[in-house]
């Protein structure tokens, strides 16, 4: 197996691993983000008038571009037929708030885009720990007699 095919196993068999610690960095972006708009009018009340970290709002593209490829490889790979429809449906939520939330389209509820976020930690971890005890049980499998 050459090197292009070995990482491209490794990340296979990472992907939920990277899928589920960038829906967690998203789901502790989330929770943070009100702090930093406190600390932020806090300041402007105090005569501070500069403008909040431009990187803090482009950080949900990030989150979502990181956990869109890492879906992709996972649901390519995964051994649930329902896996990647809930994957894909839980990402499409998620971008939707976050468009939603950043043009002003809809006043959604901040606490909304925590049922997304969850629900893809949660499915990342559940895939990748059906998708190991999948590999597990193919490896032990008494190999059939001809």
């Amino acid at each position: 197996m050459n090197n292009i095919q070995t990482a491209s196993t490794k990340f296979n068999k990472s992907s939920d691993s990277w899928g589920a610690i960038a829906s967690a960095l998203c789901l502790a972006h989330c929770v943070l983000t009100p702090f930093l708009f406190i600390a932020h009018a806090h300041s402007h009340a105090e005569g501070h008038h500069e403008a909040g970290p431009v990187w803090w709002g482009m950080i949900d593209y990030i989150f979502l571009g990181i956990s869109f490829f890492a879906i992709q490889h996972s649901a390519k790979h995964t051994n649930l037929k329902w896996m990647p429809a809930a994957l894909y449906t839980s990402w499409a939520l998620l971008a939707l708030y976050i468009v939603c939330e950043k043009y002003h389209l809809l006043h959604l509820s901040h606490e909304l885009v925590y049922v997304p976020a969850l629900s893809l930690v949660f499915l990342h971890l559940y895939n990748q720990r059906n998708s190991r005890r999948k590999e597990e049980d193919e490896c032990c499998e008494p190999e059939a007699e001809m």
